[in-house]
Order: C-alpha cells, then sequence, then structure tokens
C-alpha cells in the first residue's frame, strides 16, 4: 500500500466499521443487547454508558434482563430506555428490568430491510467521496512532484481500494437483510 494513499484506505475502512456497528442497533426480533449501546443512563449526575451500571444478559431468544449493580439505579435506567428509540417498555421486577421484543411483522422486516440497504448505500456515497477526494489530491500531486504514469497507476489503485470497500459494504448489507428476513 502506497502510504500517500493510506489516509484514504483508513477513511473507507472507518465508513465501513460505521455502518456496521451502526447495523449492530437494528433489531431483527431476537433479543440484542447491541441495541443498548447508545442508551446512556444518569449515574449521580454523570450520563454513563447503560452496560457501566448493570449486568446486560440475554436469557431468552426474544428478551434482554438489565440487573443494576445498585438497586436505586432501577428508576433512572427505566427512564433512559423509554427516552431512547428502543421502542420498547421496560419492566421490573424491583431489582432486575425486563425488556420483551415483540415478534416482528413480515411488513416491519421488509421496512427494516429498506432501512439496511440505504444506509449501505450512504456509506457507499461516503466511500465514494472519499475516492473524489483522494484524486483530488493526487491531481494536485501531479502538478508538483509525481510524474503522470505514477498518478495513473496511483488512481488505479485508489480504484481498487474503492471496489473493495464498496463490496465489503454489498456483503454487510447482505448479511444483514438475511439475518432480518429469517424468521
Amino acid at each position: 500500500m502506497d502510504e500517500r494513499l493510506q489516509q484514504f484506505d483508513t477513511k473507507m475502512e472507518k465508513a465501513c466499521a460505521y455502518l456496521e456497528s451502526d447495523y449492530q442497533g437494528i433489531r431483527a426480533g431476537r433479543a440484542n443487547p447491541h441495541v443498548l449501546d447508545k442508551i446512556r443512563v444518569d449515574y449521580y449526575g454523570t450520563p454513563t454508558p447503560l452496560q457501566q451500571v448493570g449486568n446486560i444478559t440475554v436469557p431468552e431468544a426474544r428478551m434482554i434482563q438489565i440487573a443494576p449493580w445498585e438497586k436505586k439505579m432501577i428508576k433512572e435506567i427505566e427512564k433512559a430506555i423509554m427516552a431512547s428509540d428502543v421502542g420498547i417498555t421496560p419492566s421490573n421486577d424491583g431489582s432486575v428490568i425486563r425488556l420483551v421484543f415483540p415478534e416482528v411483522t413480515e411488513e416491519r422486516r421488509k421496512a427494516l430491510v429498506k432501512d439496511v440497504k440505504k444506509k449501505g448505500e450512504d456509506a457507499k456515497v461516503a466511500i465514494r467521496n472519499i475516492r473524489r477526494d483522494g484524486n483530488d489530491f493526487l491531481k494536485k500531486l501531479g502538478k508538483t512532484e509525481v510524474s503522470e504514469d505514477e498518478i495513473k497507476e496511483l488512481e488505479d489503485k485508489l480504484q481498487k481500494l474503492t471496489d473493495k470497500y464498496i463490496k465489503d459494504v454489498d456483503k454487510l448489507i447482505e448479511s444483514k437483510s438475511k439475518e432480518i428476513m429469517t424468521v
């Protein structure tokens, strides 16, 4: 890998990683503790990640259980979950909070797949924008210290890099869509 292209490779990789983490938050009928990753709980006046105030487990396929380390945190955790975009009402028995995921309808699955594809397309656009920035960078290089042949070669490498990451995004879209449509 040419060090001049390294920064663009890193940016494209980050775009794919962001998409992958974004996909972890999409719930597909099965309980996935990652849907709680972005939730912050008010812990003595400090917004704290939910994972740091309690133990999160998945006792059944469609249930997440949260056991706070301090009983008085139950109300705060419930409040944070209600304020989030998880879309599930928590229930508690005084010591643990349970989130029961409803069965996802066929219509909802199709809507989720559409959302997955849209996020994938956004990631592809981001990758192509990085390629455009890379090509602009190479054109500037061509005006100063590098030969035209070398610029052409670097542009080809940048295009191959772009193709590789676009293919990665397509694989992510396909696997997440398959996961959502599997009943």
